[in-house]
């Protein structure tokens, strides 16, 4: 599957570590629940995306050929000061600069340790654009406030969430994912927005060796159709099924069955 250019990622990291910020200072109430991550508050949830952006940065920054143990992590945690939204701000705009200068230093093709399909810098540049992608949307959700993604950002997180469920399934025998398999079932994201030059159609296939799937308009046991963003936030369990943005057609306990066994960490 063909990904983003190296420097689009970063340059959208950089971009929503932005979007992150003006979240936190905009008088939203870091004590909140947020509703798609309830065993967090907004602060627990930026702090989080902070240090995994933090602890992206240490792993390419060394070049690490193995994990790296949290307390490596410089200010992994956050600020010491909490409910501090000017001391979370700064936090995070530092975080920023340093995880973005090391992804571009590194280059895509730098050799680093990483828990999935390839050993590269270039791995962590695409899972940390989606990490903060997603997680920015449960930071608008608990604020209150509106959400909007770029469409090949959006496309891109679809491709990624599936290759995440597709290894799960062939490395880890413990993973939920290990239930989605059987013949003669399939699921179709439909985005009905259009954007010139990208494809934001896909076909997912539960088969008896696992998950398959590639993007295109086919028949499908059942369809989940909407805007683009919106698709995307369905398939990553931040919009309900039930929400007025969204058409499902066809078998709706498939897509169920997919949300709740299609997890990641």
């Amino acid at each position: 599957m063909t990904t983003l250019a190296h420097d689009r990622y970063c340059d959208e990291i950089a971009h929503q570590v932005g979007q992150l910020r003006a979240v936190v200072t905009s008088g939203a109430d870091l004590s909140a629940t947020v509703p798609t991550c309830p065993d967090w508050s907004l602060e627990q949830l930026v702090r989080h995306t902070g240090g995994a952006l933090r602890w992206v940065d240490t792993l390419v920054r060394t070049r690490a050929d193995e994990d790296v143990d949290d307390d490596q992590v410089p200010l992994g945690d956050g600020p010491e000061a909490q409910g501090d939204a000017a001391a979370l701000d700064a936090w995070l705009a530092e975080t920023g600069e340093l995880v973005v200068g090391a992804l571009r230093e590194a280059g895509p093709d730098a050799k680093v340790w990483t828990w999935g399909w390839e050993r590269s810098s270039g791995f962590w540049a695409r899972r940390m654009t989606h990490e903060i992608t997603v997680h920015r949307a449960d930071a608008t959700l608990a604020a209150g406030q509106p959400y909007e993604v770029a469409a090949d950002i959006a496309a891109d997180a679809i491709d990624e969430w599936l290759q995440i469920v597709e290894f799960g399934q062939r490395t880890d025998p413990d993973d939920a994912a290990r239930e989605l398999r059987g013949p003669g079932r399939s699921i179709h994201l439909h985005a009905t927005d259009t954007t010139p030059g990208l494809n934001a159609e896909w076909l997912v296939e539960l088969t008896e060796d696992g998950v398959a799937w590639r993007r295109g308009h086919e028949k499908a046991t059942v369809a989940l159709r909407g805007p683009l963003t919106d698709v995307m936030l369905a398939f990553y369990r931040r919009l309900p099924l039930d929400s007025p943005r969204l058409e499902i057609l066809g078998d709706r306990e498939l897509l169920e069955f997919w949300l709740a066994r299609a997890t990641f960490g």
